[in-house]
């Protein structure tokens, strides 16, 4: 008896719930604009779309891109089941057959392969058994058959080109200026990347590696600027931005060094471990320390802060090629893909 009057309590409850639902929820009614541009409208208030996406443009770009991505792993599998078809081959045979056969056919994985595996990601050795060891070897297995899937797609598709029609995301592009900031490069360079980045965010540290590395690849192709976004959570990062416009101070070769030895040393940004730097860099001491206490460089940071604000900057680093946003410290290939498309153009 007891358990049905709980029942009954429950379905009342789930009921009552329900109801407040649905009308607490607001009311949409989803039809075409009456003009174009308009999101929405309610009486005399319209929302344009130019407004709806007015500071979410990352965040859409990466949705977009998620859709992207699933499409074209979709057509990725409709062209292999395509080509496997037309393959004589196939004859009598099931894709998967097919496909050890004549496409992954050397996709071996060797013991030393699985050691290392367990190795890398510091599996402790009371958790490795023979069962264990197996499931790593499909998971290997079926890396090393993604990895041949594609090679082999890429080999049809070198002799004819795959059209795809599919609308490619373009990144959200801002009209960004390098301003008085500190540049490297070519300024007549045909790209322009400018960083937004914290001396004391570990992530902006990667960052600057990935600089590094274009900066190597591309010599004087691209123009390179540095932009201060110092976070309110990082107690030296301030300074740190300050310190690094008094070394700019002293030419734009000093202030690259100090960049570096900021972020190759994090840990010793406070007031002492910043002259030491500069020291070493070979500033001028006396007016690098003469800056740094006179704060002489704190309104430009300001300024490329309330700037960086403006264009929507949220996090540290945030690059702009071209105008065209990057969030984080990605991978050279995401860098590379847009400059080689610029400088294509």
């Amino acid at each position: 008896m007891k358990a049905v009057m709980s029942l009954i309590a429950l379905m009342m409850l789930v009921s009552l719930v329900s109801c407040s639902d649905s009308t607490s929820k607001p009311s949409y009614l989803f039809k075409p604009a009456a003009k174009e541009g308009l999101a929405a409208k309610v009486g005399d208030i319209e929302i344009t779309n130019a407004e709806l996406t007015d500071g979410i443009e990352s965040e859409l770009f990466e949705a977009e891109s998620k859709v992207f991505e699933i499409k074209l792993n979709r057509l990725k599998t409709l062209l292999l089941q395509r080509y496997m078809d037309q393959d004589p081959r196939k004859k009598g045979l099931s894709n998967d057959e097919f496909l050890d056969k004549y496409i992954a056919s050397e996709v071996k994985i060797s013991e030393k392969e699985i050691e290392a595996f367990i190795k890398d990601q510091n599996i402790p050795a009371e958790h490795i058994n023979p069962q264990v060891k197996e499931k790593i070897k499909g998971y290997l297995g079926m890396e090393r058959k993604k990895e041949a899937v594609e090679k082999w797609l890429a080999e049809k598709s070198n002799k004819k080109p795959v059209e795809v029609y599919i609308p490619k995301p373009r990144r959200p592009t801002f009209p960004v200026e390098v301003g008085n900031a500190p540049t490297f490069g070519n300024k007549n360079a045909k790209v322009t990347i400018v960083e937004y980045s914290d001396f004391q965010c570990p992530f902006c540290s990667k960052g600057a590696d990935v600089l590094n590395k274009i900066k190597k690849k591309y010599g004087d192709k691209v123009q390179v600027a540095f932009k201060n976004f110092p976070l309110p959570f990082h107690n030296h990062a301030e300074q740190a931005a300050v310190a690094g416009l008094c070394a700019n101070e002293q030419g734009s070769k000093l202030f690259w060094k100090m960049h570096d030895e900021m972020f190759e040393n994090q840990e010793s940004l406070d007031t002492e471990g910043l002259k030491k730097m500069a020291k070493k860099v070979g500033l001028k001491t006396a007016e690098f320390e003469k800056c740094l206490s006179e704060n002489k460089t704190l309104a430009q940071v300001r300024a490329d802060m309330e700037e960086g604000r403006n264009l929507k900057v949220k996090s540290t680093p945030t690059f702009f090629i071209n105008g065209q946003l990057i969030n984080g410290a990605q991978p050279i290939e995401v860098f590379s893909e847009i400059i080689d498309e610029e400088l294509a153009r």
